[in-house]
């Protein structure tokens, strides 16, 4: 997020950085949502166990979607244009790596939460005295995302090389995805 701290001169007229983000974090709620979403339709076959987890971490996520949207109607404020490429990709995201297993669900979850995480932090920064409100809407969630995180990489432990690999394209990808929320 450091590069979107300067995007307040590229912001659409009469748009606050705090609306640009509050946007972007609903898209990608919604793209976290398929993901989980995704992962839990093939875990029912691939593995089972993981069914109720990943079921809680996506209510987890349809709440952090409610939240920036709640945010968004206060605003007045449209949803961002990337709104349905989050839900295509989390969708692709999820049905990719869900069957290959327990791990793999895990890698995913690591890449996309320490992404989030970092953007979060970034945007607590930039925003901590414009804008309140979306200062709160993010405390609401980081909490969730964080605890996602941690879960994801006990089950995870030591990646492999592949799963490494597995890890960067889900960064790259994340990181792109938000860097063009916050571009349209």
């Amino acid at each position: 997020m450091d590069g979107d701290v300067a995007l307040v001169a590229r912001l659409k007229p009469g748009e606050a950085l705090g609306d640009r983000v509050m946007k972007v974090n609903h898209a990608g709620e919604q793209g976290a949502v398929c993901i989980y979403r995704a992962q839990r339709w093939i875990a029912t076959v691939v593995t089972p166990s993981l069914v109720s987890e990943l079921a809680e971490n996506q209510a987890h996520e349809e709440r952090h979607r409610a939240v920036f949207a709640a945010e968004l109607s206060r605003r007045g404020a449209r949803r961002c244009r990337s709104y349905w490429l989050c839900a295509i990709g989390g969708t692709t995201l999820g049905v990719i790596t869900a069957p290959f297993g327990r791990r793999a669900i895990a890698a995913t979850t690591v890449a996309v939460e320490q992404v989030v995480l970092r953007h979060l932090d970034a945007q607590r920064m930039a925003l901590r005295n414009l804008d309140a409100e979306a200062v709160a809407a993010i405390d609401n969630i980081a909490r969730d995302e964080s605890e996602h995180h941690d879960a994801a990489l006990h089950t995870l432990g030591k990646p492999t090389l592949p799963l490494q690999l597995l890890m960067t394209v889900v960064s790259i990808s994340t990181e792109t995805v938000i860097w063009l929320g916050m571009r349209l």
